[in-house]
């Protein structure tokens, strides 16, 4: 089975997606399944992890009936509030929504990159939930910026038994072909055995309209380096790559990217290692 591990979907407002600028106005639309299903399709991805967009219990749970009246939305990344003394109720009633649609509520995420605390996610209420999310065998989706990767690691080596999942590779400075110190911290948190990455969100680090493919195949051969094929896995970003690349193109790029692993290798970044880290069928 291929795996997409990384998109989302919203119904557009501009208050509530904001970030999205007039560079990315292509995507201040609706995206929902239906158009995922005719983008994956072409590009024989059976399944997707689809991942908050919004911080918000509301937009979880619609993730979460999405995932269960579509039967390739194979998990969600979700998000509920971390730092908050209610997380574990919060965690709970998700898991026990009726018809069992809490069952593929895989993993938690926060907005750690817009945080204006560097250790926003060190402090004792964060710390807490995420003890919550390994008690109750949940993975923790990492989304920050290359320069809060010494943080993220601390993170990691605070929760040994969490399974982490590190997207878009920390978004590394791919438009001004900047290596160092990402290349170096990254390669630190791959030692921790317990961290995922994914190959995701790198076109819209770049120049939208400039960037090639061979700008991006350091930075992937660096993670490739770090993590191996059995911790490293596919993510679109979709929609949010429409503004520099469409799905196609960046899955045939990945795995342009991959071509000369072995075929369990490749399998293993195309769909293998997002079935171990968020544990799917």
């Amino acid at each position: 089975m291929t795996i997409d591990a990384h998109h989302h979907f919203w119904k557009y407002n501009p208050a509530e997606y904001a970030w999205i600028d007039d560079d990315m106005s292509v995507i201040r639309r609706d995206f929902l399944p239906a158009d995922l299903k005719k983008a994956i399709t072409a590009a024989n991805i059976d399944a997707v992890v689809s991942v908050q967009a919004r911080q918000s219990l509301e937009e979880t749970r619609w993730l979460l009936e999405l995932a269960q009246a579509n039967a390739f939305i194979a998990a969600v990344v979700g998000w509920v509030p971390l730092a908050s003394p209610t997380v574990a109720a919060d965690l709970e009633a998700l898991l026990a929504l009726p018809r069992g649609v809490g069952k593929k509520l895989k993993s938690l995420r926060h907005v750690l990159q817009a945080e204006p605390d560097e250790n926003y996610s060190l402090g004792d209420h964060f710390t807490t939930a995420l003890r919550h999310l390994a008690r109750m065998n949940l993975a923790y989706d990492i989304l920050i910026l290359e320069r809060q990767l010494p943080t993220a690691i601390a993170l990691v080596d605070r929760h040994p038994n969490l399974t982490f999942v590190l997207d878009h590779l920390a978004k590394p400075k791919i438009k001004e072909w900047v290596m160092s110190p990402w290349r170096e911290n990254l390669r630190e948190l791959a030692r921790r055995p317990n961290a995922y990455a994914k190959i995701s969100g790198m076109v819209t680090e770049a120049d939208y309209r400039a960037w090639s493919g061979e700008q991006l195949r350091p930075y992937v051969d660096v993670a490739l380096e770090a993590f191996g094929p059995s911790r490293l896995m596919f993510g679109s970003d979709w929609p949010v790559c429409l503004v520099a690349c469409g799905y196609a193109r960046w899955a045939n790029l990945v795995r342009t990217f991959i071509e000369k692993l072995s075929p369990t290798e490749q399998a293993d970044i195309m769909g293998n290692t997002a079935r171990r880290a968020y544990q799917l069928p």
